[in-house]
């Protein structure tokens, strides 16, 4: 599976702070995730772990002075501060926080970290109050006013035993934050998407319910893709147990397709893009029972009716300037059916994948689809994982927006 990390330059600086024990998890989740990375240490920084831990996890030397005394070669801070895509000082202490801030270059790290053009982020870890203290927030405020970013400290036990905030933000926060940057489309940012995802429920009685196979990892890998991009994100979910990708997406849960159609509903106004992914029931059992229904006859009927068609309701109240994408999935006549959905449901996109393609549908991990637009442009991709399946249907709306 591609990561947003892939190939990217990640310079990670290590400073002296009993945190740096995190620095070789987040070392290995960076290069899990396909980023090249390379450690520099403070002095200090050797004192909590050995250069020998986060070279071997790297693949490479941890660089930690201008002269390396064993090949006789200087270590070009100006160069390694070009090279990186971004750098990330964590554990970020006090003390190097002073130093970024009023432009105090004594070693190897700040010396790179005054040469950067790429963004800097911080990563502080302290007791609670060095982190409060009037001097920490205002060397924090001064580099958040050069540009750099910050990767909040946060609240738990700390080595000197008090309860607060100043522990060094979780190496899997840290990905994400890193993740969340790299993922970025200025045309996406502070958008609001509105994504239907997973399937419904149609009760028959208390116990049982008419459903499908969908289990919502496409409608939420869509959402994550948003999210990471900018987007201001609400997904209405229909029963799965697909974990949240980002914290900050909205989930309203819901079970049936009526549910799903007036909890969409109620936020289709204020949508900027509009992502049915759902796999809504098209009909529902007109007279649910209330009890149990208890199995006697050999031959049992249930009558149905038709659900509330979501994708052409919401169609016919389109605002000018929002786009709205469908999800077609078929298996006969798969163009010609999804060429039918764009028009009748007044669709800018559609997504079409067919259960006869292997890999593609419900369920799997993968997934093949063409866009459709409006205007007939058709757009095919191979089989892919449904994260990067995400990331083309990303691009394909980005450009629609201005």
């Amino acid at each position: 599976m591609l990561s947003i990390l892939q190939h990217k330059k990640i310079l990670l600086g290590v400073t002296g702070s009993i945190a740096a024990y995190k620095s070789a998890l987040l070392v290995r989740l960076l290069i899990k995730a396909g980023a090249e990375v390379q450690v520099v240490m403070t002095r200090a920084a050797k004192d909590f772990i050995t250069p020998l831990t986060l070279s071997t996890l790297s693949k490479r030397q941890v660089l930690s002075s201008f002269i390396d005394d064993d090949k006789g070669s200087w270590n070009n801070h100006v160069e390694l501060g070009l090279w990186a895509d971004a750098i990330v000082i964590a554990p970020a202490t006090a003390h190097t926080l002073s130093k970024c801030a009023n432009g105090i270059c004594e070693d190897l790290l700040t010396a790179i970290y005054l040469s950067a053009r790429c963004p800097v982020f911080f990563a502080p870890a302290m007791d609670l109050d060095m982190y409060l203290h009037g001097s920490t927030v205002e060397n924090m405020q001064k580099l958040q006013r050069f540009g750099n970013s910050f990767m909040d400290a946060e609240h738990g036990e700390l080595a000197s035993g008090l309860i607060g905030t100043g522990r060094m933000a979780e190496p899997e926060h840290i990905v994400a934050q890193l993740e969340k940057h790299f993922s970025t489309i200025p045309s996406l940012v502070g958008k609001k998407i509105l994504i239907t995802a997973g399937p419904t429920q149609e009760a028959i009685d208390p116990v049982r319910y008419i459903s499908n196979h969908s289990t919502g990892k496409m409608g939420f890998a869509i959402a994550g893709a948003f999210s990471f991009a900018g987007a201001d994100v609400t997904v209405i979910s229909g029963p799965t147990a697909q974990p949240t990708p980002n914290a900050g997406i909205k989930v309203v849960a819901v079970r049936s397709a009526q549910e799903m159609y007036e909890a969409t509903e109620k936020h289709f106004g204020e949508a900027d893009v509009v992502i049915l992914s759902a796999a809504v029931a098209d009909y529902t059992p007109a007279y649910p029972a209330d009890r149990k229904i208890k199995k006697k006859e050999s031959h049992f009927n249930i009558e149905l009716t038709k659900t509330v068609d979501i994708a052409a309701t919401l169609g016919r109240q389109k605002k000018e300037g929002q786009i709205m994408v469908g999800f077609a999935l078929e298996t006969d006549n798969e163009l010609e059916n999804a060429l039918g959905k764009l028009k009748s449901k007044n669709l800018d996109l559609i997504v079409l994948n067919s259960l006869n393609d292997k890999g593609a549908g419900f369920a799997h991990d993968t997934n093949k689809i063409t866009v459709i637009e409006a205007n007939g442009a058709q757009h095919s991709f191979d089989l892919k994982s449904k994260t990067e399946v995400a990331q083309d249907i990303l691009q394909l709306v980005a450009g629609k927006l201005h």
